[in-house]
């Protein structure tokens, strides 16, 4: 038979090999040469695809642990890339998780660790929401997988009523813990991170329900320009609104519907390059707040709200700092009713580069 699997996968019949395959899986490898030689030509053939993780799983195979992380981090949200993280985890390389974990593609790693809902990734990501240096969004991806596993969700609520947890993972942590399926953490965890509220004081559903709610973008647009949210009174879209704050044109390929709602929660827990907010405090005892547009070798120019841009000469300055809130206001969820809410992320996530590579 093996004479029989060698020759189809060689072949291009790697399936009829696969199917063979399969009624050997439960061999000993060590102790069978020739199946081995087999079971090792048709993995090398069906790397990247599902079946190469059923084969290393159903053989017990020790050295294909990169190619398995490889799979894991392009299908994170896939059965065959969380079966692959789970080998991973079974064949406790963690030091190649890790690599996972802190390389360029932290993002799909840390989402693939979640899906596999085992205890051990606590231990593994529990450094990440605790590393103030790491990218915000990699630390709140740790926060929505510990979440999916009950010690993660434990710990996260242990952080929070110790006040361990960083101010930037609060809404995050908040909406997951108000949204896990175990009733005695969601219990105090609304009372350590109760949710957030909307119009009327109302709680807001967590984010992991407002993604999945459609909205209308046209009237989504309407509530941007209006008056009560006036989001256009500090972003342009298209060139309509005031250039203070970033342009949103093309908001919606650089940020998920996750995203966005976290933005226009929690504005103080991402805060674009460029935008950070600085306080002056002058001699005479003023103080000025807003962007950092400018700096000479003798003078500080900042923007405020309304592109208003002053100009204040070093010398006369006694402290300047850059604060960790975002200029952009918080609490603007509650200028609007859930349903604007949603209409106005619908519209903002329609906000794409064109194909032509213009907005």
């Amino acid at each position: 038979m093996c004479a029989a699997i060698l020759a189809a996968a060689q072949n291009d019949s790697t399936s009829i090999a696969i199917e063979a395959l399969s009624r050997l899986k439960n061999i000993d490898l060590e102790a069978n040469p020739a199946v081995k030689t087999a079971v090792m030509h048709v993995i090398e053939s069906t790397k990247g695809t599902p079946q190469f993780v059923e084969l290393v799983r159903d053989f017990k195979i020790k050295d294909q642990d990169p190619a398995l992380l490889a799979f894991a981090l392009t299908h994170p949200s896939e059965s065959a890339g969380v079966e692959a993280m789970r080998l991973l985890l079974a064949h406790r390389n963690l030091d190649l998780v890790n690599q996972g974990i802190n390389g360029p593609n932290a993002a799909s790693a840390i989402e693939v660790l979640g899906n596999t809902g085992e205890k051990q990734i606590v231990s593994i990501l529990e450094p990440v929401i605790a590393d103030s240096k790491r990218d915000v969004v990699a630390r709140q991806q740790a926060v929505h997988a510990l979440a999916q596993v009950q010690d993660g969700a434990a710990l996260l609520l242990k952080l929070a009523k110790e006040d361990k947890l960083a101010s930037d993972l609060k809404l995050t942590t908040s909406s997951e813990l108000n949204n896990v399926r175990w009733s005695n953490i969601k219990t105090e965890a609304m009372q350590v991170l109760p949710p957030v509220q909307g119009q009327n004081l109302e709680p807001l559903p967590p984010i992991a329900e407002l993604v999945k709610r459609k909205g209308d973008f046209a009237h989504g647009e309407q509530v941007f320009f209006s008056p009560q949210v006036n989001c256009g009174s500090c972003h342009q879209v298209n060139g309509k609104g005031v250039d203070f704050g970033p342009k949103l044109s093309e908001i919606g390929t650089k940020l998920g519907k996750d995203g966005l709602y976290a933005a226009i929660l929690d504005p103080n827990a991402g805060i674009s390059f460029g935008y950070e907010t600085w306080q002056i405090e002058l001699k005479n005892g003023d103080e000025a707040y807003g962007l950092l547009s400018s700096e000479t070798e003798d003078e500080i120019a900042i923007k405020a709200a309304g592109n208003i841009v002053s100009r204040y000469k070093k010398s006369d300055m006694v402290r300047r700092e850059k604060l960790k809130s975002s200029i952009m206001p918080t609490g603007l969820q509650q200028a609007m009713n859930t349903q604007d809410l949603v209409d106005l992320v619908e519209y903002l996530s329609s906000l794409k580069k064109s194909a032509g590579g213009s907005p």
